[in-house]
């Protein structure tokens, strides 16, 4: 029987959960944690509030966001990467406060109208169905909510595209190999945004989701993109978890 997406992206992320933190930093040369502020701060996220990450990896990006007294639920469909992020969550303090789930994105485990915001990092490439995930995420955050999505993006300057294309597709899969990283899964990575949706096929997945005020913002030249939708407030509330 021929392996779905599904199942390869579960075994992929299996095979790098160890030392993928590392190699998230080296390969970004740092980055990221700008580009997830960024995407915090998009969220708007209330103090003491309740938030959702979608392909949560080792929970980095939950954590950004619940400050000092916010509550998160992260589901991944990897347990041996949510595995890797137990101790991270030990070590801060956070564990009572950062809820790790396995889950598909386009079947979230969470309740309707719910979470103060949604958020999914450089995750929207290896899902099946980028229409279920963001109708997941809409589904799960409460009226008024807003739902961000982090992603690798194709710079629309041509001089920037030229120089990010040489790094993000030769130079980064060698330097992961160099650093003892999984090669298939290095090489896959950049490969998946190929075909990857531009960003007003994501606006308009979004919309398509029930989103308002769909929008977006390029980091570093258009590398990175982050997309941000606020659920209608005509939505109807409730919910436990």
């Amino acid at each position: 029987m021929m392996e779905t997406k599904r199942e390869r992206v579960r075994a992929m992320f299996g095979r790098v959960a160890k030392g993928y933190d590392r190699l998230n930093t080296v390969l970004s040369m740092g980055l990221h944690h700008g580009w997830r502020r960024f995407a915090v701060r998009e969220c708007e996220f209330p103090a003491g509030g309740r938030a959702l990450d979608v392909a949560v990896g080792t929970g980095d990006f939950a954590i950004e966001t619940i400050g000092s007294n916010g509550t998160a639920v992260g589901v991944d469909l990897c347990e041996p990467m949510l595995r890797e992020g137990l101790p991270k969550l030990e070590r801060l303090g956070l564990a009572r406060r950062v809820r790790l789930v396995v889950g598909e994105a386009e079947a979230l485990p969470v309740p309707d109208n719910y979470f103060d915001c949604a958020t999914i990092g450089f995750a929207l490439r290896n899902v099946t169905d980028i229409d279920a995930t963001f109708a997941e995420m809409t589904r799960a955050v409460r009226p008024g909510g807003k739902v961000v999505a982090l992603e690798i993006a194709k710079p629309r300057n041509p001089i920037i595209r030229a120089g990010f294309s040489l790094y993000f597709y030769y130079l980064s899969p060698w330097l992961a190999r160099l650093l003892g990283g999984d090669p298939a899964a290095y090489q896959y990575l950049p490969n998946s945004l190929k075909t990857f949706k531009t960003r007003d096929e994501l606006c308009a997945s979004m919309r398509r989701a029930g989103l308002t005020d769909v929008h977006f913002h390029d980091l570093s030249g258009g590398m990175v993109c982050v997309h941000v939708g606020t659920k209608p407030r005509a939505a109807s509330a409730g919910g436990s978890v």
